[in-house]
Order: C-alpha cells, then structure tokens, then sequence
C-alpha cells in the first residue's frame, strides 16, 4: 500500500489558519482600549463562540468520560491552564502597546526556546525527563543570540509604536506563561476533546482577566467588562474570535490529525513575518527596524533548529494528542 498523501484542503485549511493566528496581533495592536481589557474581550468572544461546540462535544461523551471532567485532579490542571492562558494574554496583549508589532510577535513566538530551557533544568533534577537534543540546542543558542541582536533596535519608531525593552519583555513573559498552557494541555488531551477542554480554560482566562483589568487600568470601567458588544467593537472581536480563534487555533488542531507536528509548528514560525506583512498593508504598522531584519531571522532559525530537533517519537505523540502548535496569538 502507497504511503497516504495529505489531503489538498488540508492544506489549504493550514495556510488559512496561519493567516488567521498571524492577524491577531495586528487587529489588537489597532484597537485603542486599555491592554488587558481588550485581553478580555478577545478570550470572552472566543468563549461565546466555543460554548456550542463544547455541548455538541459533551453530547458525545460517555458517562464515565463525564465523571473524569469533574474529577478534581482535572479541575486542578483545567484552572492551572486557565491561570496560565490569562497570563499569557495578560502579559502579550499589553506587550503590543509598548513595543513594535514585529518585535512582540518575535518574542511572543519563542517558547520553543523556554521549553529547551526547562528541558535543562528537569533533565538535572528528573532521572526519567529526557535532555535536549543537540540541535535543539543549537536552535535555543542561535533563538538567544537572534533576540539579543534585536534588541540592538531599542528606541527605533516603527508606526505609531517605539521597540522598547519593556515591551520586548512582555512579549517574552507571554511565551513564558503559553508553555504551562501548553503542558496543561499535554495532560489533560489525551483523553479530553478539544472543545470540552478549550472552552472552560478560554471562560476561566477570561474571568480572571475582568478583575485584573478593573484594578490596574483607571479607563476600563469606562469601557465596561462586556463592552466589545459595542458595535464600535464588536465586528472587531467577532473577526478575532472566528478568524484567529476558530479558525486559526481549531483549523491548526484539526491539520494535527491530517499532518505531522513538525509541518504544523515550521508553519507556525512564520506568524512575526505574516503579522508584520499584515500590520504594514492594513494598519500602517511600519517597518521593522536594521538590527531586527538582521536578528529576527536569525531568531526564527532558531525556533526552526528546536523544532526539526525534536525526537521523531515526541512529534508522533504530540499529533496522536491533537496538541495545539499556535502561540495562541
């Protein structure tokens, strides 16, 4: 028997959800509302629209299946990957009102990095975790040293923002706080369908989210907690949660079933270049700063060496859990 080919609309469902994650930033970049409010509305939006498919899902649920949702061993690790989904936006969102467009996505999109690092650090004090690869490696020390000379950028106006190192670092906390989302997930998909796990962890990041914002930003009471029902907001954040939430997030899940991770995650890479593409065409983001041209492909290389070096039997886990590659920009 021939080896199976991957479907053409598989492919196509891979660049469009790649378009979709990659617009992301640039949509919540335009819209001028405090940072962590608009945080909010995008992961309540995405709520609201994975809340039907959740109940068909839990329709097709057996009893015991049932039960183990609300085991609370599960509960601890569905709160946990909520925690850590606000923190990710929480920290992401804001990152894009003090730095540029290209430099957030760049740093945002390099947990690939932070789990090499974390590899390290379990391999020394776990006898069963597995050390890095060598060009896993290799790929985390070229990531570093392609941030470092962006970071070289500091001060340069691109658009209507300045790349500030604040900002940068934001960004980076986000890719941070997205791999316990990710080991949240890794944990808890194996048994779980995905919208019966995406849709209380969205509610929950969403909820923790409302106080954060009401506390640390004086303007959002004038906004109001569910103001993207505005219609001032609302084709906006409808456009967030279908085309980045739906389709970028659920489209990048179901190609999981039909591709490699390997395919899926080298795709994913290309979401700072998309992103900037789209900021610059549509919201006059600018253009990247010399020492970013120079350090952001260096960067991205990196992710790209982390991720081809990856052992052929965590890829193959990974695409029999359905796990999500996306940076859930």
């Amino acid at each position: 028997m021939g080896k199976q080919t991957t479907p053409i609309w598989v492919w196509g469902l891979l660049v469009a959800a790649v378009i979709g994650v990659s617009s992301a930033g640039a949509i919540l970049q335009h819209l001028e509302i405090p940072p962590l409010l608009k945080a909010c509305w995008r992961l309540q939006t995405t709520s609201i629209l994975l809340a039907p498919l959740a109940f068909w899902q839990w329709r097709t649920m057996d009893i015991e299946s049932r039960k183990r949702v609300f085991a609370p061993k599960t509960q601890k690790v569905v709160w946990l990957s909520g925690l850590a989904l606000a923190l990710h936006f929480g920290t992401w969102v804001p990152s894009l009102d003090k730095t540029s467009l290209t430099h957030s996505l760049l740093f945002v999109t390099a947990h690939p990095l932070v789990i090499v690092v974390g590899m390290i650090f379990l391999a020394k004090i776990m006898t069963n975790h597995r050390n890095p690869t060598s060009f896993e490696i290799i790929g985390a020390v070229m990531g570093v040293m392609g941030a470092g000379i962006t970071l070289l950028d500091q001060g340069d106006v691109q658009g209507s923002h300045v790349v500030t190192l604040w900002g940068d670092f934001l960004a980076f906390l986000g890719a941070i706080f997205v791999v316990g989302y990710i080991v949240c997930g890794k944990i808890l998909r194996t048994w779980m369908p995905i919208f019966i796990y995406a849709f209380p962890v969205t509610l929950i990041a969403s909820l923790l989210l409302i106080p954060a914002s009401l506390i640390l930003e004086p303007s959002a009471s004038k906004f109001g907690v569910f103001g993207w029902i505005s219609m001032d907001y609302l084709p906006w954040f409808l456009v967030l949660a279908f085309i980045g939430g739906l389709l970028g997030h659920t489209g990048l899940n179901t190609c999981l079933r039909y591709m490699s991770p390997l395919t899926v995650s080298t795709s994913v890479t290309l979401e700072p270049l998309l992103g900037s593409l789209i900021g610059w065409l549509f919201f006059d983001t600018g253009v990247p700063g010399f020492w970013t041209w120079i350090g952001g492909p260096i960067l991205i290389v990196g992710l790209l060496f982390v991720i081809f070096g990856t052992p052929e039997e965590t890829n193959t886990l990974a695409k029999d859990e359905g796990q999500d590659s996306s940076a859930l920009t």
